[in-house]
């Protein structure tokens, strides 16, 4: 199952940081680039660059073609139903704010619920609060266990029939805990309530179908995925996203302008105003391309035992506790140590040449569930191997012998 040979895809891990190869495992921030998704950025700017949907010459045409065939995979990526289910953004996080602001105004009053987690990314967090005080509207909060995972007792008596809307993630950034969001859909769709999944964490490590988990929407990131930054993806119900208005106004998102009244486009198009990131689409095209070919169940089991492998070493450590144990986990490990702050740990393992992150990961509620103002994370993925967890406990071991003088 292993996927150790796939290193040498990635230039950046060839390279060199003070004085040592690089080992990086920041993945849950944002994942390194294959070559083949790297030349393909510089063969479209060289050789196929030209505006998508607004001229007839050759082309422009081939670069509209190369975009919507980028749409396609992102459908069968996710097994949408329609290619029309699929809009691109700026990221992740416009994707989720799109949903915020868009269906707030269509299906959201005064007095109405929105339901989110306590181990959500800030994204997932503060545009339902924004929302919640521009409409009126009552925000609740499912809080997590001591494990990590989302209390879902607490889940069904926060629900009711007043909740519009259901905005959780896949899996936590900050922790690496895998949400049942099947279960939590079920749950919310039977009390009428939509559900919004951020899948930033969760896509680039697993396999997703949303007509299986049948959520309303799913969010990705496009740098995540090893795909190019300034892109992300929302796909939504068609029915859905018909009865939601433009969330934001332009070119390419109309049908007809004139200056007493304007008609909007049909979807996708009418949430792509202006001129869209068409050569990030293409290229995040050619890294869904790349991640399909390597198998999503098989990144899915390769990272998982990295996690198994890690785990123990980790725990032998002095002074060091996990947080986040939850059973079903992403490979996140995010830990603090007695003794030692996090981030004197993460700038001594940088001269080390090992690439952590420290601090609260933009998920301070989460950070306070656990009463810690922040922790040491390493996020693994498809490139990492063995050799990156001796590294990092072994860098670890030297480093708190530093610092604990």
């Amino acid at each position: 199952m292993s996927l150790d040979n796939c290193r040498s895809d990635f230039p950046m891990l060839q390279k060199m940081m003070h004085g040592h190869p690089i080992c990086y495992l920041d993945s849950a921030a944002t994942a390194q680039k294959p070559s083949v998704v790297i030349d393909s950025i510089k063969r479209f700017y060289q050789e196929e660059y030209g505006t998508v949907h607004r001229a007839v010459y050759e082309i422009a045409l081939a670069s509209t073609e190369a975009y919507d065939r980028a749409r396609t995979k992102l459908r069968a990526f996710l097994n949408a139903k329609h290619d029309r289910e699929i809009i691109f953004t700026s990221g992740c996080t416009e994707a989720i704010n799109l949903v915020a602001s868009s269906f707030s105004r269509a299906f959201i009053s005064e007095g109405d619920e929105v339901i989110i987690s306590q181990i959500d990314h800030h994204s997932n967090i503060v545009p339902w609060q924004i929302v919640c005080e521009e409409r009126k509207a009552v925000l609740k909060v499912i809080p997590a266990l001591d494990d990590g995972s989302l209390d879902l007792d607490a889940f069904e008596r926060l629900l009711s029939d007043r909740c519009k809307i259901v905005a959780v993630g896949h899996a936590s950034n900050s922790i690496g805990t895998i949400n049942p969001v099947r279960e939590i859909i079920k749950m919310a769709h039977s009390k009428g309530a939509k559900v919004l999944v951020d899948g930033a964490q969760s896509a680039p490590h697993m396999p997703i179908n949303v007509q299986e988990l049948d959520c309303d929407f799913y969010t990705l990131a496009g740098h995540k995925l090893m795909g190019p930054t300034g892109v992300g993806v929302l796909y939504g119900k068609e029915e859905l996203l018909e009865q939601m208005p433009p969330y934001q106004s332009g070119g390419d998102m109309i049908d007809r302008v004139s200056l007493e009244k304007t008609t909007y486009a049909d979807l996708p198009l009418k949430f792509e105003a202006g001129t869209p990131m068409f050569a990030q689409v293409i290229a995040l095209g050619v890294a869904i391309d790349y991640l399909t070919a390597k198998g999503m169940d098989r990144i899915f089991q390769h990272e998982l035992e990295l996690l198994e492998y890690a785990k123990p070493k980790l725990m032998e450590i002095d002074g060091l506790r996990i947080i986040g144990e939850a059973k079903n986990k992403l490979a996140i490990l995010s830990f603090v140590v007695e003794g030692a702050h996090h981030l004197d740990i993460g700038t001594f393992l940088d001269l080390k040449g090992i690439a952590v992150r420290t601090g609260h990961h933009c998920a301070q509620p989460c950070m306070d569930r656990f009463s810690v103002t922040g922790t040491v994370r390493a996020s693994l993925a498809l490139y990492n191997d063995k050799e990156d967890i001796d590294r990092l406990v072994n860098g670890l071991e030297d480093v708190l012998k530093k610092l604990r003088v």
